[in-house]
C-alpha cells in the first residue's frame, strides 16, 4: 500500500482562474475582451478557446449585455443633450425678452418723470387766480 499523501494542486485551475478574472473584470467595469481575460487569468487564448467553450459562451453574453447597455446609455444620453440645448433656446429666449421689458421700463420711467417735470413746470408757471362761482 502506498501511504504517501497525495499531492494536492495549491494553484486554482484554469477554469477557476478564468472565472475569477471574468467576475474581477465585470465587476471593475474594464472591457471584456478574450485577451484580457486570458491576460488576467495567466494563460493562453489557445486553452481558453480548446478547453473552456463554456467560459467564452459567458464572455460573450457578458460583452452583448455590455453593449446593450452601451447603446441604451448613448440613446439616453442623446435624449439629454437634445433636452440641454432646448433648454439652451429657452434660455436665450427668456434672457431677450428680459432686455425688451427692461429696456421698455427704462422708457416709460423716463417718459413718466418728464411728464411729472412738465406738469410741475407748469403748475408753477400758470398764476391762475381763483375765481369764485358765486356772484
Amino acid at each position: 500500500m502506498d501511504s504517501s499523501p497525495k499531492k494536492e494542486s495549491a494553484l486554482p485551475s484554469s477554469a477557476q482562474r478564468l472565472f475569477q478574472a471574468l467576475a474581477a473584470m465585470a465587476g471593475d467595469g474594464v472591457e471584456l475582451t478574450a485577451s484580457a481575460l486570458c491576460e488576467r487569468a495567466g494563460i493562453s487564448r489557445n486553452a481558453l478557446y480548446r478547453y473552456n467553450p463554456e467560459i467564452v459562451q459567458l464572455l460573450h453574453k457578458l460583452k452583448k449585455k455590455e453593449v446593450d447597455t452601451t447603446a441604451e446609455t448613448k440613446h439616453l444620453i442623446a435624449a439629454l443633450r437634445s433636452e440641454n440645448d432646448a433648454l439652451r433656446l429657452q434660455i436665450t429666449q427668456i434672457a431677450a425678452l428680459v432686455d425688451h421689458y427692461f429696456a421698455a421700463w427704462q422708457d416709460a420711467s423716463e417718459l413718466l418723470k418728464r411728464r411729472e417735470s412738465d406738469l410741475t413746470h407748469l403748475r408753477k408757471s400758470n398764476n391762475t387766480e381763483l375765481v369764485s362761482v358765486r356772484k
